[in-house]
């Protein structure tokens, strides 16, 4: 079917019911009652045809900040071992009258690594591996060593003004001991107390630095389980 002088052409045959019920005049475009189009018009579709766009992939969820690596670096990391170090210190000097002194030192080096561990998880929200709670305990360890060897040297230093090494020694060991001649020759050669010294230096940083990193990976693997 031809409208002339519109110049535009449609195709079909014009129904005389619309859809709806409503009886349509001749070559009508719209029902009258409903608005439906009568003649499928080129290059124009049906709304009901067009299809909508497709949904938005949704947004990736936020990578989770990365770690802090535990190091000298990581300054709540270095906070909390040196404060953790300076109440196994307390620990230490607390109940050394107590118990033997080399077993509230073992006690207390290997708690400030686990106790390093549950600090920095609780103060950062940061779950450590074993490794780096091994890493945490020995920098505990470091500030151990280091304050012990402070308060030793301040000792000694009483301990030379007060009459000496050799004299303390004599009134702290037994007299009928039969290694306190052999001690007491020992500390007054300048050569052999040197060594000695550097002997209980070397042992001591290793058990200070060695106990805390144990301490600090059973701490690790402790609240990995709690998890």
């Amino acid at each position: 079917m031809t409208f002339a002088g519109s110049g535009l052409c449609q195709t079909g045959v014009v129904p005389d019911f619309c859809t709806c019920g409503a009886q349509l005049p001749p070559d009508a475009r719209f029902c009258h009652k409903c608005g439906k189009p009568q003649y499928d018009y080129p290059g124009i579709q049906d709304k009901e045809h067009v299809q909508a766009p497709p949904p938005l992939p949704p947004p990736l969820p936020a990578a989770p900040p990365a770690a802090a690596e535990i190091s000298f670096r990581n300054r709540i990391a270095v906070r909390i071992s040196f404060m953790v170090a300076g109440l196994a210190l307390m620990f230490v000097v607390l109940t050394s009258p107590l118990l033997h002194p080399l077993v509230s030192l073992i006690a207390g080096v290997f708690l400030a690594g686990f106790v390093a561990v549950l600090w920095y998880e609780r103060r950062t929200g940061q779950r450590l591996s074993v490794r780096s709670g091994a890493r945490i305990g020995w920098i505990t360890g470091i500030f151990s060593f280091s304050m012990f060897v402070a308060v030793t040297t301040a000792q000694m230093i009483v301990i030379s003004v007060q009459g000496g090494l050799v004299n303390y020694v004599r009134k702290q060991m037994h007299p009928q001991d039969p290694n306190v001649e052999q001690a007491l020759k020992l500390l007054s050669d300048p050569a052999g107390a040197t060594v000695l010294m550097l002997l209980c230096l070397v042992f001591l940083f290793v058990m200070l630095t060695t106990l805390p990193m144990l301490g600090g990976a059973v701490g690790a693997k402790v609240s990995e389980k709690r998890v």
